[in-house]
């Protein structure tokens, strides 16, 4: 049986960083969310980094919603309050496209028509110029156990393959905090549990707040983190 601490998680103790230990990571302040008057669910959190938090609830319950909230892409049907703030930054009214949060979903959304390396190009900030920009991509694929992919068209990669691209592509674009809404779901069991320990041992060395959304309790538990149940 997994432990949970209902619609709140712990402040983070202390921690290096010019960041008083309250303001580091992501920060979810008097979060609520509601559709039609009805109010969905209310939440205060933070997730310091390096920390993956796990969110759990009925299906329904608005555990996308909240994700959709902290990424900027909330559906206008939707009425929210509370703040946001990331390493001490409030980023609830910023646009999505500066708020720099990474995403990871059930599918992995590669571009079809692109090649795997120009996939992971189209992460890379436009500040990054020349030849470092395949550098870099080369380089993502080698750290994933993919060096030589980079011409491959992604439709003829297996689906372990597609997730670690995905990966790859998301970290490139150099987030702030990572958002994972059921990303292992869709994968058989033994490359699950391979894909969840790289998705999770990358975002714990680039030292990312993490909220993983699952409703399998050993995501939760390879996790490691606070559970909060909404």
């Amino acid at each position: 049986m997994l432990k949970r601490r209902d619609q709140a998680c712990h402040d983070a103790n202390g921690g290096a960083g010019e960041l008083p230990s309250h303001e580091q990571g992501l920060v979810l302040d008097s979060v609520s969310i509601a559709l039609a008057g009805t109010r969905l669910l209310t939440v205060s959190c933070q997730v310091a980094p390096g920390e993956i938090v796990t969110i759990v609830g009925e299906s329904g319950s608005g555990k996308s919603t909240l994700l959709a909230f902290i990424g900027g892409f909330l559906d206008p049907i939707f009425a929210a309050d509370g703040r946001i703030r990331l390493s001490g930054q409030d980023i609830t009214e910023m646009p999505a496209r500066d708020r720099r949060i990474g995403l990871l979903f059930q599918d992995d959304l590669l571009f079809p028509h692109l090649s795997v390396r120009q996939n992971l190009l189209f992460a890379i900030p436009p500040g990054v110029r020349g030849r470092v920009r395949k550098d870099l991509a080369d380089a993502a694929l080698d750290d994933v156990g993919l060096a030589g992919f980079g011409k491959r068209d992604p439709a003829t990669l297996s689906g372990g393959q597609r997730s670690r691209v995905a990966l790859m592509r998301m970290l490139l674009s150099r987030p702030r905090a990572l958002l994972l809404d059921e990303p292992f779901s869709k994968l058989d069991p033994d490359r699950r549990g391979k894909i969840r320990d790289l998705v999770f041992q990358k975002a714990r060395s680039e030292q990312l707040p993490v909220l993983l959304v699952t409703h399998d309790e050993a995501d939760a538990r390879a996790a490691g983190g606070q559970i909060v149940g909404i």
